[in-house]
C-alpha cells in the first residue's frame, strides 16, 4: 500500500488490528492518549507518535484508521483529522459508529477532498488470532487501494467451508470481508450484525436458564433433573443444528463456573441494537426478536437471573466487556475451539 497508514486508538481491539496488520508486513503508526499501550506496540515494531500532529509529518496520501469508542470522543478525533490532512488522504472509522453519522462525516470531509470509510469490525479479542470479519462502506477506489489492509486483518478463506454451489465474482466475502456499498453501508451492516447478535445471545440465555431451573425449587411437580450444564454445552457444540461460536463461549463459561457466581447478571447494550430497532421502524419491517432482546437487557438492569449472567459471561468471553459497560483487564479467556 502506498502512503502510511497510522492506528488510533489501542484498545483490545486497535491494537489487535494493529499487531495483525504487522504480521502481514505492514508498517503501522500509533497513537493513544494512554502512552503505556503505545509503548507496548512499539516494542513489538509499530512506530509511535508523539500525537495527532505527527501525522502531517507522514509520506502521503495518510490513511488513519480511528478506533475508539462510538460518540464524543471519535467525533473529535475525527474533526481534528479533517483540520489537518490534505487532500487525497482518507480517514476511516473502525469503531461501532451510527451510519447516518457516517454520511455527515464524509460530506464534512469531502469539502476538504479527504475521503472517508467506515468499517464494521467484528472478532472481538479473538480476531487477533481468528481475523477479524470486516463490512466496509465508502468510496470504492479508495476501499481498493486499502485492500491489503484488509485482507492482512480478514480472516482468510480457510475460516469456514465454501458455500456449496456458491460462484462470484467478488472473492472478498469468501475471504472475510466485504464491500458493502455506499458511505455508512459498512457500518449499517454491522449494526444489523449486531442486532442479531442480541437475539441469538438471549435465546442461548433463555434456553440454559430454562436447563438450570429445571433442577430447583421453583418447578411445581416433582420432575426435576440434576442436569450438568457445562455437559449439555459440549454435547450441543457437537453436530447440534445450535452449534456456533457463541455456544463454544457459553462452554467456556459453564466451564469455568456452572453457577456463574461471579456475574451480577447486569447487561450493557453499546447502542446498536437501538439503532437497528430505528431502522426496522423506519422501514416497517417487524423484529420482535431483537426488540425483545434488547428489553430483556434494560430488564436485567432491575433484576437478575442466572440467563441474565450467562449473556454477562458471554460479552466479556467475546469482548472483554465486563458488567455496566466498562472494559475488563488484559487476561484471555479459555480457548473457543477444540
Amino acid at each position: 500500500m502506498d502512503g502510511s497508514f497510522t492506528m488510533i486508538g489501542l484498545g483490545r481491539m486497535g491494537a489487535g488490528l494493529t499487531r495483525r496488520l504487522m504480521a502481514a508486513g505492514i508498517e503501522v503508526n500509533v497513537f493513544d492518549v494512554q502512552s503505556e499501550a503505545v509503548d507496548a506496540l512499539a516494542k513489538d515494531g509499530a512506530s509511535p507518535l508523539s500525537g495527532l500532529e505527527a501525522i502531517t509529518d507522514l509520506p502521503a496520501p495518510r490513511t488513519v484508521w480511528v478506533m475508539l469508542p462510538a460518540g464524543r470522543i471519535t467525533e473529535d478525533t475525527i474533526r481534528q483529522l479533517g483540520e489537518m490532512l490534505d487532500p487525497g488522504d482518507c480517514v476511516i472509522d473502525g469503531g461501532n459508529t451510527y451510519y447516518k453519522d457516517d454520511v455527515r462525516r464524509a460530506g464534512e470531509l469531502a469539502k476538504r477532498s479527504i475521503d472517508y470509510v467506515d468499517v464494521g469490525v467484528s472478532g472481538g479479542v479473538w480476531g487477533l488470532r481468528e481475523g477479524f470479519s470486516l463490512m466496509i462502506g465508502g468510496n470504492e477506489a479508495q476501499v481498493e487501494r486499502l485492500d491489503p489492509v484488509f485482507a492482512a486483518l480478514a480472516p482468510g478463506e480457510d475460516a469456514a467451508p465454501r458455500t456449496e454451489g456458491r460462484k462470484a465474482e467478488d472473492d472478498r466475502p469468501d475471504r472475510g470481508y466485504a464491500y458493502c456499498g455506499r458511505t455508512g453501508s459498512g457500518h449499517f451492516v454491522k449494526m444489523v450484525h449486531n442486532g442479531i447478535e442480541y437475539g441469538l445471545m438471549q435465546a442461548y440465555a433463555e434456553g440454559f436458564d430454562v436447563l438450570r431451573n429445571a433442577s430447583s425449587s421453583l418447578r411445581a411437580d416433582d420432575l426435576c433433573y440434576d442436569l450438568d450444564l457445562a455437559g449439555i454445552a459440549e454435547v450441543w457444540r457437537r453436530g447440534s443444528v445450535i452449534r456456533s461460536w457463541l455456544l463454544d463461549l457459553n462452554a467456556n463459561a459453564l466451564n469455568a463456573d456452572q453457577h456463574l457466581e461471579s456475574y451480577s447478571g447486569h447487561v450493557s447494550d453499546s447502542g446498536e441494537a437501538r439503532w437497528t430497532l430505528e431502522a426496522a421502524v423506519e422501514e416497517e419491517v417487524p423484529v420482535p426478536t431483537i426488540a425483545a432482546a434488547l428489553f430483556a437487557r434494560f430488564e436485567s438492569r432491575r433484576q437478575s437471573s442466572f440467563g441474565n449472567k450467562l449473556l454477562s459471561a458471554m460479552r466479556h468471553q467475546f469482548g472483554g466487556h465486563i458488567e455496566g459497560g466498562g472494559e475488563a483487564g488484559p487476561s484471555v479467556p479459555a480457548e473457543p475451539r477444540d
